[in-house]
């Protein structure tokens, strides 16, 4: 069961911490030793962590006709999901049983996938369903020339790649609605080891110094909420608008439009609740100073099956290129420090307790190994 507080008591948290000039802390602060950022053994641990994980590969919007597919690359494998006719979500390697051409490209709908190569057709229960001039292949078994499975749950919202027996879960809500649309998505690699990059949403420590013309002018500096649920965080960034529910009784106060959720879905995603849209972002480790990014953008249909796509467009625009542009401008600089020797630990203090429960799960994760 989720302990992340409901939004009620949410707003009751934020409105004592702006009375009393205070935010939420950690019990502790955090030493992370830099060569765990630029160690190629560590990172080919991490990313052992990461196959054991049930590991968030989209959101299950992306997914959400039969016949809707996104192909996807995870541990160095071509993933495709698919949502069947009998709407379950399926995954399978990217591979063709004949000659492995991959089956499928980009992401779109289909009633079934063609190989382009010879023109092997399959179910999408991942069924060889034809092979053209099949007398070719006699005494070919077409159950044994099926797509090859990979084990994918749907929970959450999200689409995730099964983890290994015994693997630490749990502890998640709904964190993305059912009413929720795709309506952009983009990949990008980056010059910045992963956590670092992951690091960069999770604390409010740095926003008047970093955001000063930007998220600050509607934010607070320093004001955040920080829980923890199993291995994963949510930080809560309130806006200066939030006070004015301090006028309103308990069960009229609403938190749409007064702040931002970001969930970090251990080990690899982040899932931001935005005033007028989500943005789920998937990290991949390439190696030690380099990451896969894969970001979605998400936002609500109106009773009437309609976007705002407009609306969802101007909040996209400003979080990704103002603020969102100056936090990778510093992910990048951190990154060209490593090698200089300046710091042989990073220091994250209390006020950046989802870093610190970060490094913890992933140290007892790399432990459990």
């Amino acid at each position: 069961m989720s302990s992340f507080r409901d939004d009620r008591a949410v707003v009751a948290r934020i409105l004592t911490h702006i009375d009393a000039g205070t935010t939420d802390t950690s019990d502790a602060v955090w030493r992370e030793p830099v060569v765990n950022y630029r160690s190629p053994e560590r990172l080919r641990a991490e990313i052992e962590v990461l196959r054991r994980h049930p590991r968030p590969l989209c959101p299950a919007a992306a997914v959400l006709e039969p016949g809707r597919f996104v192909t996807l690359r995870a541990d160095g494998r071509s993933i495709v999901v698919v949502r069947g006719a009998d709407g379950v979500v399926r995954g399978f390697l990217n591979a063709c049983r004949h000659r492995g051409n991959e089956i499928a490209e980009g992401s779109g709908s289909t009633k079934a996938f063609v190989c382009r190569y010879h023109g092997w057709t399959y179910d999408l229960d991942g069924a060889l369903r034809h092979i053209p001039h099949e007398d070719g292949f006699p005494g070919l078994d077409r159950s044994c020339h099926a797509l090859v499975p990979v084990a994918i749950e749907e929970r959450h919202g999200i689409v995730f790649l099964a983890g290994a027996q015994g693997a630490r879960g749990g502890g998640l809500p709904d964190v993305i609605d059912a009413d929720q649309r795709v309506i952009a998505s983009s990949e990008s690699i980056l010059p910045v080891n992963w956590k670092i990059y992951l690091e960069s949403f999770l604390e409010g420590y740095h926003i008047r110094t970093l955001h000063r013309e930007t998220f600050y002018r509607f934010g607070f500096d320093n004001l955040t909420l920080v829980e923890h649920s199993g291995p994963h965080s949510r930080v809560t960034f309130p806006f200066q608008r939030i006070r004015k529910l301090a006028e309103l009784p308990d069960d009229e106060r609403r938190v749409d439009g007064r702040l931002t959720y970001v969930y970090q879905v251990f080990p690899c995603a982040i899932v931001a609740v935005l005033s007028r849209h989500i943005a789920m972002v998937i990290v991949e480790p390439i190696d030690a100073q380099s990451t896969r990014a894969i970001n979605y953008v998400l936002t609500s249909c109106a009773p009437t099956g309609e976007i705002d796509r407009e609306a969802a467009e101007r909040d996209v625009n400003f979080v990704q290129d103002t603020g969102g542009a100056e936090d990778l401008a510093v992910t990048h600089a951190i990154q060209r420090s490593l090698a200089c020797g300046a710091n042989d630990a990073f220091t994250f203090g209390r006020h950046e307790g989802a870093i610190t429960h970060f490094h913890r799960e992933l140290d007892a994760a790399l432990a459990a190994l």
